[in-house]
């Protein structure tokens, strides 16, 4: 398995900086989060996006997927999710990126049955794009659709290899899922799985890996033991805790933490 961290642990930063300290820390790979506010986004020009994916390229660093925003069960109009979906698929292309990353975004007032099949037409109109553009959309188990059983739900209607799931293990574990019924449900889809720690359900301040109580290694093995050999991005969610420790001094302490728990499983 490969290692990554998400730009949300270091909100704002310049693209050089985030590459040198991914390359000072041994990760190799950057989910990049697409807000206005970082310096990458969708409304970047061209001669912007090839600075970015020739600053990548040079530091040996890959840009592991694009963190987007699109609510794809929201309700409402289909265009414009639609819209930003594609916006988000063509800067990943630019970028050399593989994937972007989906939120489910399901109104609770609504039937969940309305909202998958929302979520599921939406995924398998863009579905082409991304098959077009050599990048795989991933729905990540959040909000709405936080459990793996919840993300088959709508991946399984959409049957397209281009429309995949994105494993993130606090948003599985907060839903009363074992990493192992998680693993079963989204195997045939994972893009990569997100990795984190917290203190508790109620206090879900980002904390450095293996401080907390999510079953990081549980996750770990159940990977290891059918042999998947994708990537563990850790997304630190610096951005909305200001209070948390600073992401730079904990990444090699996080990076040793999940060879450890590789090693265990092997």
């Amino acid at each position: 398995m490969r290692y990554a961290f998400s730009t949300l642990g270091v909100p704002g930063l310049p693209v050089t900086d985030v590459l040198a300290l991914a390359t000072a820390h041994g990760y190799h790979g950057v989910e990049l989060r697409a807000h206005p506010e970082e310096p990458v986004h969708p409304g970047l020009g061209p001669a912007a996006r090839a600075d970015v994916a020739a600053e990548f390229k040079a530091a040996g660093v890959e840009v592991l997927g694009i963190a987007g925003y699109a609510r794809v069960a929201a309700p409402g109009e289909d265009a414009p999710v639609l819209d930003e979906m594609r916006q988000l698929l063509q800067l990943a292309h630019d970028l050399g990126a593989s994937f972007v990353r989906v939120f489910p975004g399901a109104d609770p007032a609504l039937p969940s049955a309305e909202s998958d099949a929302i979520a599921a037409r939406r995924l398998g109109t863009v579905a082409e794009d991304a098959s077009a553009l050599g990048v795989r959309i991933l729905l990540e188990t959040h909000d709405s659709h936080r459990t793996g059983a919840a993300a088959i739900r709508v991946l399984g209607p959409v049957g397209h290899r281009m429309a995949g799931a994105l494993w993130d293990v606090m948003h599985t574990w907060l839903g009363g899922e074992q990493p192992a019924e998680t693993y079963a449900a989204l195997a045939p889809h994972l893009g990569y799985v997100q990795v984190k720690d917290i203190a508790s359900a109620e206090d879900t301040t980002p904390l450095p890996l293996g401080a907390g109580i999510l079953p990081l290694s549980d996750c770990v093995e159940v990977l290891s033991r059918h042999g998947w050999d994708g990537w563990l991005c850790w997304e630190y969610e610096k951005r909305w805790y200001e209070a948390a420790a600073p992401l730079p001094g904990l990444l090699t302490a996080g990076r040793h933490h999940l060879a450890r728990l590789l090693n265990e499983s092997a």
